[in-house]
Parts: C-alpha cells; sequence; structure tokens
C-alpha cells in the first residue's frame, strides 16, 4: 500500500529536505547580509571571519562565474551584491564552513562599510519621488467620467491593506551536491524547480542539463518559495561547484522572516458611485503596490490586482490604475491570491462607505451588482458558466443568513458592552498564469510489469494535496485501485521547462497532462484486451481493474493484461504534455482571455467583540464554494478551511512593523502573531453542485479562492464596531488588530 502525504505527515514519516541523512564532507553555508536599507559598499573585510577555525571559503560577487543574476519576470536582482545594496537583509558574501555554527559565527566577524544613501519604505512617497518597477498600467471599461453624471451617491476614500509573513513551517532550506563532469545535483525546498535550474545555469555559466533540481515536498509554501527559495539554492550550488563539496543552506526562523520578502502591502484610494437603487455604475481606483526593492513577481502580482478589480461584481464603467513603487524593503514576492486579495480589500471598502451613505446595509448593494452570465470583466472576458448569484443565494438558503441577522440583532438590543455582527463576502477569482507561456505541464507515466504505477509531473507538493489529486488522475484513467500509484518526486531531469506550482493550477496542468499520458498508455492496453477478448478495442473498457467486452466483464484483471501487453511488446509508458486551450492576453489592449474559467463562492463571517476590552473573536464562516467535481473532497474541504484561517489572520492578526531604518521588527512567532487553534471561528462549507469542462475530469481549483473569505472577517468587525460606536468613521486600514478595534470603539466621531 502506498501511503499518500497526508498519511505520512501524520506518522511524523515525511521525510525533508532537513531530514536527510547527511553526506560524508557537508559543508554549510550562510550568507553575509546587508545591515543597512540602501547604500554604496566601499570595503569588505573578510580576515577575522577568515581566521576562524572551520571556515573554508567566503565567496563574493567576483567568485561567481556566470551571469551574476537571479531575476525571473525582471532581470535586475543579483545573487550577491557588488556595489549598491538596496534593502537590509540583502545577501553580500556567502561563509562556507564545517558546521552550521561555525558559518553563522564567521558570517557574524565580516566587516562591511558602507556609504549610506536615503531610503524610503512606502508606497507613496516613492511614487511622489518616481521610483516605479515599470510604468503604470490601467484597465477600463465603459466610460467612468461621463458615468458621474448619472449617479445619485458618489463617495471617495481609501484602503490600506499589509504585508503578511507566509510562516511556511519548512524554512528556506537547499542541498547541492557536485556530479561527475561538473554536474550538480540540487535538492532546494522551492515551487520552482524549473526556474532554479534555469538560474543556477546561469550563475555558473553552464548547461542546464548540468544541473538537475529535486523536490520531494515543501513543508508549505504559499507562494513564499515560488520565486524566493531561488537565490538559497544559487548560493549552495555556486560553493559546491567551485569547493567540489557538498554543500547545505538552511535559513532559522529569525533569518527567514528577516531576509525574505512578504505579501505586497498596498494603499488605494477609490471613488464609486450608484444610483437610487444600489447598482454601482462607476468606479475608479488607483492601487500603490510596495514591491520593495527589486522586481522579483510585483508586475505579474499588480497584474492580477487589475483582474481582480471588479471582483464578484459587474461595473459598467471602470478605471484601475496600478502602479508598482520600488522601496527599500525586502522584495516582496507572491503569496496566496498573488494581488488579487488587495483589489477585494479595495473594492469592499468602497462598497461598505457607499452603503453607510445610503444608510444600507453592504449586502444590499452586493446582491444588486453580482455578476450575471455574458457580462465581461474590465479585460473583456465575458462571465462564462457564471455562479456568483447562486453561490449567494444558497449561502442564504442553507445558513439562514435573514434569521441568524435577527438573532445578531436581538443579542445586540440587549447587550451593551458586547456586540455581534455578519458581514458577506462574495468572490470570483480567475484560474490560469497570466502569462500565457507559463499554462503548460508535462507528464511522465510508467505502468510496470507488476501493475503498479508511476507518475513524474511537473507539480510540487507543498501541503496542498496536488498528489493525491494526480493520483487519482491517474487511477481513474485507468481504472485501478489508487494504491497502485505512485507520484515520484519533482525532478527537472524527469520533465523538462516546467512552470512554478503556483496560481491554484497545479493540479489542473499537471493533471491533464498525467491524464493524456494515461490515455496513450491505455490505447494499447485495449488493443491488447481486444486480442484477448475476442472483440475490437473501441468495444473494450476497463472498469475496476477488469477488462469488458461490450459493458460485460471478462476474465483478464488489470495484472493479466499489463503481463500481456509486456510480453506482446506493448508501450508501458507515455510522455504528455498539455497547454491550457484560449488563454490569451494582449497588453497592448489590455483586452483578452487571461484565464480558462473562475471560481465562484460567497462566504458570510459572523464576529463577536468585547466592547470594553477591544478584543473580539470570529465565531462563524459559513461558505458555499464552486468547486466543480473534486478530485478529493476532502483535500478541497482542508484547503477552503485553511485558506480562510489565513485570510482572516491577514486581515486581523498580522501585523508586519519596520522601523525608521527598514528592519524588521516583527522578525519572531512572539512578535509576529498568526491564528491558531484557539482563534480558528466554526466552519462551515457547502460545496456548489456542478462540473467545469474546462478542468481536469471536470475539477475546479481550489488553492487561492478561498483566502478573500477572509476579507469579510474585516468588516464584520467594522460593522461591529459601529454598533458600539455609530459615530466612527472607518478609515480601512487592514489589519484590524485589537488594538485598532480598542481605539475604534471610544474614538469620538465629532
Amino acid at each position: 500500500m502506498h501511503a499518500n502525504d497526508t498519511d505520512l505527515h501524520a506518522q511524523g514519516a515525511s521525510t525533508f529536505i532537513d531530514d536527510m541523512p547527511e553526506p560524508a564532507g557537508l559543508l554549510h553555508a550562510c550568507p553575509v547580509v546587508s545591515g543597512i536599507a540602501h547604500g554604496l559598499i566601499e570595503s569588505i573585510d573578510l580576515n577575522d571571519a577568515l581566521a576562524c577555525p572551520g571556515v573554508v571559503a567566503i565567496l563574493l560577487a567576483r567568485d561567481i562565474p556566470g551571469c551574476n543574476n537571479i531575476g525571473n519576470v525582471e532581470a535586475e536582482e543579483v545573487l550577491l551584491a557588488e556595489q549598491e545594496v538596496t534593502y537590509q537583509g540583502q545577501p553580500v558574501a556567502v561563509v562556507v564552513a564545517e558546521s552550521d555554527v561555525i558559518a553563522r559565527q564567521a558570517a557574524d566577524l565580516v566587516r562591511i562599510s558602507y556609504n549610506e544613501l536615503p531610503a524610503v519604505f512606502d508606497a507613496r512617497t516613492a511614487h511622489a519621488q518616481g521610483l516605479h518597477i515599470a510604468p503604470p498600467r490601467i484597465f477600463s471599461l465603459g466610460d467612468v467620467d461621463q458615468a458621474w453624471r448619472d449617479c445619485d451617491v458618489i463617495v471617495e476614500g481609501s484602503a490600506v491593506s499589509g504585508a503578511q509573513e507566509h510562516v511556511y513551517l519548512e524554512t528556506q532550506v537547499a542541498v547541492a551536491y557536485p556530479l561527475e563532469n561538473n554536474g550538480l545535483k540540487v535538492f532546494s525546498a522551492t515551487q520552482s524547480p524549473g526556474m532554479v535550474q534555469r538560474v543556477i545555469a546561469r550563475v555558473l555559466d553552464c548547461a542546464m542539463n548540468r544541473v538537475e533540481v529535486d523536490v520531494l515536498r515543501l513543508g508549505g509554501g504559499f507562494g513564499g518559495k515560488e520565486e524566493q527559495a531561488t537565490g538559497w539554492a544559487a548560493m549552495a550550488a555556486l560553493a559546491a561547484s567551485r569547493l567540489q563539496k557538498p554543500v547545505k543552506i538552511r535559513l532559522n526562523r529569525g533569518e527567514d522572516m528577516r531576509w525574505t520578502g512578504k505579501r505586497h502591502p498596498y494603499d488605494s484610494d477609490f471613488k464609486i458611485g450608484l444610483d437610487q437603487s444600489g447598482r454601482i455604475l462607476a468606479y475608479e481606483v488607483c492601487f500603490y503596490q510596495n514591491a520593495g526593492a527589486v522586481a522579483d513577481l510585483s508586475l505579474a502580482i499588480l497584474e492580477r490586482t487589475l483582474f481582480h478589480a471588479g471582483n464578484s461584481y459587474f461595473i459598467p464603467n471602470v478605471r484601475a490604475t496600478a502602479i508598482s513603487c520600488r522601496t527599500h524593503l525586502t522584495p516582496n514576492t507572491a503569496f496566496r491570491g498573488f494581488g488579487g486579495p488587495q483589489a477585494m480589500f479595495a473594492l469592499e471598502a468602497a462598497i461598505f462607505k457607499a452603503a453607510a451613505a445610503m444608510n444600507v446595509d453592504p449586502a444590499h448593494i452586493q446582491r444588486r451588482n453580482l455578476l450575471q452570465e455574458g457580462q465581461p470583466f474590465p479585460y473583456g472576458m465575458p462571465a462564462e458558466n457564471c455562479r456568483a448569484q447562486r453561490c449567494w443565494q444558497q449561502l442564504h438558503d442553507r445558513f439562514g443568513l435573514p434569521r441568524r441577522q435577527q438573532a445578531i440583532d436581538n443579542f445586540n438590543a440587549g447587550h451593551s458592552l458586547e456586540k455581534k455582527a455578519l458581514a458577506l463576502m462574495p468572490i470570483c477569482f480567475g484560474i490560469s498564469f497570466t502569462a500565457t507561456f507559463l499554462n503548460q505541464a508535462s507528464a511522465l507515466v510508467h505502468v510496470y510489469a507488476d501493475g503498479s504505477v508511476s507518475v513524474s509531473c511537473g507539480a510540487v507538493e507543498m501541503g496542498q494535496g496536488v498528489k493525491e489529486k494526480i493520483r487519482q488522475v491517474a487511477a481513474r484513467a485507468l481504472a485501478i485501485d489508487k494504491a497502485r500509484v505512485k507520484v515520484e518526486s519533482t525532478n527537472t531531469a524527469r520533465i523538462a521547462n516546467m512552470s512554478p506550482t503556483a496560481a491554484s493550477v497545479g493540479a489542473d496542468l499537471n493533471g491533464q497532462a498525467t491524464l493524456l499520458a494515461c490515455q496513450r498508455i491505455l490505447q494499447g492496453l485495449k488493443t491488447v484486451a481486444a486480442r484477448l477478448a475476442g472483440g475490437e478495442p473501441e468495444q473494450i473498457s476497463i472498469e475496476q481493474e477488469i477488462v469488458c467486452l461490450d459493458g460485460r466483464p471478462t476474465a483478464t484483471g488489470w495484472n493479466k493484461l499489463v503481463s500481456e501487453a509486456y510480453l506482446s511488446r506493448t508501450p508501458l509508458s507515455a510522455h504528455a504534455h498539455y497547454a491550457t486551450p484560449k488563454v490569451f492576453f494582449d497588453r497592448s489592449t489590455e483586452r483578452g482571455r487571461p484565464f480558462a474559467y473562475h471560481v465562484y463562492g460567497c462566504a458570510a463571517v459572523e464576529v463577536t467583540v468585547d466592547c470594553l476590552r477591544g478584543t473580539y473573536r470570529v465565531t462563524d464562516v459559513s461558505i458555499v464554494h464552486d468547486g466543480g467535481r473534486s478530485l478529493a473532497p476532502e483535500v478541497d474541504r482542508g484547503q477552503v478551511e485553511g485558506g480562510v484561517v489565513q485570510g482572516l489572520g491577514w486581515m486581523t492578526l498580522e501585523e508586519v512593523l519596520h522601523d525608521g531604518q527598514g528592519r524588521l521588527l516583527t522578525d519572531s512567532l512572539t512578535a509576529y502573531k498568526i491564528p491558531d487553534i484557539h482563534s480558528a471561528p466554526d466552519i462551515s462549507v457547502e460545496f456548489l453542485d456542478g462540473d467545469n469542462p474546462a478542468a481536469v475530469m471536470h475539477s475546479k481549483a481550489v488553492g487561492e479562492p478561498p483566502l478573500m473569505y477572509g476579507i469579510g472577517g474585516y468588516f464584520a468587525l467594522v460593522k461591529a464596531i459601529r454598533a458600539f460606536n455609530p459615530d466612527w468613521q472607518p478609515g480601512f486600514s487592514a489589519p484590524m488588530t485589537p488594538e485598532k478595534v480598542l481605539l475604534a470603539l471610544y474614538e469620538c466621531g465629532c
């Protein structure tokens, strides 16, 4: 019986990179990083560090044989700073020593002199100074300027959403082994094995086929290992190549929090106009994204912000402007939702403010403007198979929302120092990489002579259950027990040019490629089965490991069929490639069909606030989620529950703070608070009936969309505060920490 990752995790038997036996002669690397946010390097003194017993080498930019560049989207990020540092924590050198302890001690002894330069940490300040990653982009629909004249209610405001730390259980880690013929094998905790391979080859000035990257599993990723695992793996590879010894690099929790990027903070300005019925006629928004010091994935994230500027609503006149601002913070990076949550928060803030001006509940405006079939998104794609209104209605019907709201009203009337509130959060999230070329995947499937099956593909398992879904695809396609199927580690020698496991499409893309490979093997097996059963291949089916002729079972089982196929020299291996059809986007016109499909859903989030202390509890979250025909229902349920809690954390607890020099203050799990089991609400999830022809076996992606339900937690808190202090005017600054709640409860509205 082949255990899945969940079983191994529960048994404590899962192997991660830090669990691998250390080979003889293993060396340990530790980076030397900048202690200032911005400056020119004047000198680097290595003498004291090199004098430490056990130090083998200290590598600088000049020791890189190839290109000192690890940028992906934009070629501007260096592996090791050479002349200028642009953020605290930027690697300048790599100490390699006989132990991890010695490497860290020696790194502290490296002395770097700087000519310190002015630094900027705020996106709006950076914008005012012209510090941009790229020129602004604008998505528009209709005529916003004309539409204002038809509006009965117009409100303006701003919305600020903060950064968020990934807090994956496994910190950044990599081990590089030198091989014969100048080759390297690298075990990297990365969501992007293909990119790690490509960048290492660039840094070492060698062919990609000299670098093999292998990923068994990750201890969490959430986007933080899509781009930012690359540099650490490249440092280990550089040291291993130069010293011809295996080299390991591993960050501890504090280092990982200080030296890696977060979810992008956004400052946004909005203006929204409605008619008297609550129909939104016009919406204008400008997003100021805090990218950090280098591009990383900021431009792709900003683009998705534009794609989701309208969330689950149809707004006939929209103008959304997005500006990526360069600051002197650690480069911010991918995080579950990838720019979508920031856009949705800004729009929900605008709706909330408009509702207050109209003296109606925000749900009235939300319901009035939900997308309907065929209505266009601001980028021109029509809503297809639209389920926004079905999710909304089913949530109300199945979870008795009118009754719950009445109970909340009764509670609030009878309690002066405790208030409850309920807020709704509809979502609409596009599924595909918005960089069209990334929407491709390959799979290699072997059926062995004993009937067992091996699948290799580009999907990286990081706790999201993608391997379980791939197993299900192979088992269903071949009509065999999934216990026969093993999904191998993700390896660049078996699967070339793989896309990252990101954008919620790991199962979609790699599942489709696996299905195609299985179908190719099945064609040959049906020919063999037809010969054995005395029929034609089109009459053959396999059901529960039994060959059937015209639907009737025969005496041939799976093992016998596979054995006969092998003896008759029928192929039992297949490689297949899948590319998502019909997706495209023209950036010259900002129009196209960037997504294969959309995921819809709606959540009701209920909170209780202690109005004396400012503390609160998110008590209940009820969800109707558009999940298609699930490949693994328990996996999908877990993803929805985990996404909700992570979204609530971003909106309520998780506050990232820096000092005036750009030094991270919240660099430990005592200073940075994430939701724990005691703060997790009761979560009820109901999946909407329906299928999805656009994805493998009519399933739907599930990884990112549920995080956005957590935005409802912020607005439920705002409603509860206003139930106690009606004069308070929210400023829409997330996260809504207990400190902010307490101040809002007693803020004077005059």
